[in-house]
């Protein structure tokens, strides 16, 4: 899928999103997988050193607080 509509798509339901497909969005945007630990796999961006904490819920989807919370950082990087 493609940048800008694994994005749209994302940004519309962020409450819907496969925890694979989150992680792959963001090293879309740049971010960098910097380390796992447990269940937290934390992402950083090497130009603006944003980071992530991304976790999976139990039916496998990424915690949408969380995809929210990278809504917020993208958008502050695309202005």
């Amino acid at each position: 899928m493609k940048k800008e509509k694994r994005h749209e798509k994302i940004k519309n339901n962020p409450a819907n999103v496969r925890f694979e497909e989150a992680i792959q969005w963001l090293k879309d945007w740049g971010f960098v997988l910097e380390r796992v630990k447990g269940s937290h796999h934390i992402l950083r961006h090497p130009e603006t050193r944003a980071k992530l904490n991304i976790q999976k819920d139990k039916s496998g989807k990424a915690k949408p607080y969380q995809i929210r919370q990278a809504l917020k950082v993208i958008s502050k990087m695309e202005e």
